[in-house]
């Protein structure tokens, strides 16, 4: 009987409190003004009074719409969960939300005649891309939860470096989108009410359509099929109408994140079953949930030294909800087994390390020698263009080593080819250390901007072991943690760009993995810490071939498996943090170079370790390469060229796993 109660009467008791708190808070801010004129400023104005056309043109229709927006993104949340049967999908797990920003800036910018077909359209066809490459990524894998969520991740990075890219070489044209690209809510009009609010009511209808068709996917699929179901037409119509709802709600206010992945799973621990009980409560939830957190930040505003968007809020608010959420979701599928992926061993992998070597050695030489000039194309080895170009490169290959190293041990420990050092949170928690010193300290030296991104690096790796060592380190626990950080690092990039500050431009250029700043002592200085940790990785070689067999397998050949996760784990930290100090939070050197290796046939440990090493530093070098050269004079940075070129070709070679 009290299970029954809690299933039926649950809900409620989640969101009565969050309700009242909402309906307070909008008390105390009509109070200002007067309760009674409030109140009637939501029907008609006064034109005479500054208050009333304030609460009419700009505070009912804001309340109006985070209502309407965390309706949506949660009734999203509740279609993409049931259809793919993972707790963890979500708009912005899955990239949806910010391939709708991208398509949106990119329309924007190029091509603003599109816009007029309707801006919801645009973000379908954005947030349909996105979701598409997600299930390029994990459809061998049967949409395991975990794999989801990590596909979600490589989109979102990839999808962010492009956006960054149009930010870099059009920041004056999208500065005026940078605030509602992070969520803003901010309104002048009944305008954007008008635009969500029938098409929100007309999903809310479709999606109650299809109830009965939907809840048969709680089943497998074999008895669905059994009843007459057609899954492939009911799982494309339950994601359509969800990416077309994260469209429409993208279009309007910008990225809004946690609202579609916090409030189904909320109402799901809260006793509702069934699917229709989820879609009620958790669109309820979700509208009070952005409401709250948005009446919130306008309570404190003034209080605060910068304008904080709402979306940058919600998931600053969010990422410690997840991290509260994962250890009690049930993961019915581990990640893919790494042992799976060595399809292939070279027979004379020393003579491939030659070889390698040898381009590497090249792809310097050419870096170095061969670029564009004010005359155009020149061979040179004039000591003035060496002095400007040695210390890039040595900075570009020492950490594409560290990142490729990284990412080996990262890869082998988790026995997933899709983690990547970034999936720690490790150079997201270096980012968030250094932006905060860049903006809080009057003029930082560099040996204090190291200092304090290294501290980040180890506060952040400190907690990733205080979460997970109970759990035993278990690998989808941890990259699942390391999702939650990377997303308190979006949200914190997001409130600084959308800060206005001029000192953000140098945030941008160094987020985005550029050797610019770089000079001769810092590049030598890199290179032999790339070079001792590299040789560092060179005891833990048994240990890397035998962890991907499984803790049951290593246990029972005499590894000590908590203890060298840990230390494998604290390896992998001080990798990832000498990269981010350098070059910045780079990500697909380190998911590339280990995957890259492993189809040119390295399986041992140790030929996998010093194969990645070498085609990080050649990825990294010949990135910053064509990051010179494309453009010139203008230059894109390395990070976003090994971003662009490597995340593509990771998504096209992940087919022959």
């Amino acid at each position: 009987m009290t299970t029954r109660l809690w299933n039926r009467f649950g809900p409620l008791a989640a969101c009565l409190p969050l309700a009242l708190l909402v309906t307070l808070a909008i008390l105390i801010q009509l109070s200002a003004s007067g309760l009674d004129q409030g109140l009637r400023a939501l029907i008609s104005v006064e034109p005479l009074t500054p208050d009333a056309l304030m609460l009419h043109y700009s505070w009912w229709p804001r309340l109006t719409i985070s209502l309407l927006a965390g309706g949506g993104l949660a009734l999203a949340g509740v279609l993409m969960q049931q259809v793919l049967r993972n707790p963890l999908a979500a708009p912005t797990t899955l990239g949806v939300t910010n391939g709708a920003n991208l398509a949106l800036l990119a329309t924007t910018l190029f091509t603003p005649a599109l816009l007029a077909i309707g801006r919801e359209w645009v973000a379908l066809a954005g947030g349909g891309g996105a979701m598409g490459l997600v299930f390029a990524l994990a459809w061998r894998r049967a949409l395991a939860p975990v794999v989801v969520v990590l596909a979600g991740l490589v989109v979102n990075l990839y999808v962010g470096a492009l956006s960054m890219v149009l930010l870099l070489f059009h920041q004056e044209e999208l500065k005026g989108l940078l605030i509602w690209g992070a969520g803003s809510l901010a309104q002048n009009g009944w305008h954007d009410v008008a635009f969500l609010a029938p098409r929100l009511l007309i999903s809310g209808l479709a999606a109650w359509l299809l109830l009965r068709p939907l809840a048969l996917l709680e089943l497998d699929d074999a008895s669905a099929r059994s009843l007459g179901v057609s899954l492939k037409h009911l799982r494309l119509a339950g994601l359509g109408l969800a990416v077309f709802v994260s469209g429409c709600v993208v279009s309007v206010v910008g990225v809004i994140g946690f609202i579609g992945l916090a409030a189904p799973n909320i109402v799901r621990l809260a006793g509702a079953r069934s699917l229709g009980a989820r879609l009620v409560w958790s669109t309820l939830l979700g509208a009070l949930l952005l409401a709250g957190t948005d009446l919130l930040l306008q309570q404190y505003s003034q209080a605060l030294p910068t304008l904080i968007p709402t979306g940058a809020m919600t998931a600053a608010l969010g990422a410690p909800l997840l991290l509260w959420l994962i250890p009690r979701l049930r993961l019915s599928s581990g990640p893919p087994r790494v042992v799976s992926a060595f399809v292939h061993r070279h027979p004379a992998p020393g003579r491939l390390i030659l070889w390698l070597g040898l381009a590497l050695l090249l792809a310097a030489l050419v870096a170095l020698a061969f670029g564009q000039v004010e005359r155009g194309w020149s061979i040179s080895l004039d000591w003035q263009v060496l002095e400007w170009r040695t210390p890039r490169v040595l900075a570009a290959a020492a950490s594409g080593v560290m990142l490729a190293v990284a990412g080996t041990l990262l890869q082998r420990l988790t026995a997933n080819p899709m983690a990547s050092p970034e999936l720690l949170g490790i150079s997201g928690g270096c980012a968030i250390a250094l932006m905060a010193g860049i903006f809080l300290l009057p003029a930082p030296s560099n040996l204090a901007l190291v200092g304090i991104g290294t501290l980040g690096a180890l506060v952040t790796m400190a907690l990733l072991i205080i979460i997970n060592r109970r759990g035993g380190f278990l690998p989808e626990r941890l990259l699942l943690t390391g999702v939650a950080f990377t997303s308190l690092f979006d949200a914190v990039r997001a409130i600084v760009l959308a800060g206005g500050d001029p000192r953000g431009q140098q945030v941008v250029a160094w987020l985005s993995g550029s050797t610019y700043y770089a000079d001769l002592p810092t590049a030598i200085a890199v290179s032999v810490a790339a070079l001792l940790l590299a040789l560092a990785a060179r005891p833990f070689v048994r240990w890397l071939d035998i962890l991907p067999l499984g803790q049951a397998t290593a246990s029972a050949l005499g590894i000590r498996v908590e203890r060298a996760r840990l230390a494998l784990l604290g390896l992998v930290a001080l990798l990832t943090a000498a990269a981010t100090l350098v070059v910045g939070p780079l990500s697909f050197a380190g998911l590339l170079a280990p995957h890259m290796a492993r189809l040119a046939g390295f399986h041992r440990a140790r030929w996998h370790l010093l194969g990645a090493a070498i085609i990080g530093a050649l990825l990294m070098v010949i990135a910053d390469w064509l990051g010179r050269q494309w453009l010139f004079p203008n230059e894109i940075p390395a990070g976003l060229v090994a971003s662009l070129i490597g995340g593509a070709y990771f998504m096209w070679g992940l087919r022959r796993l």
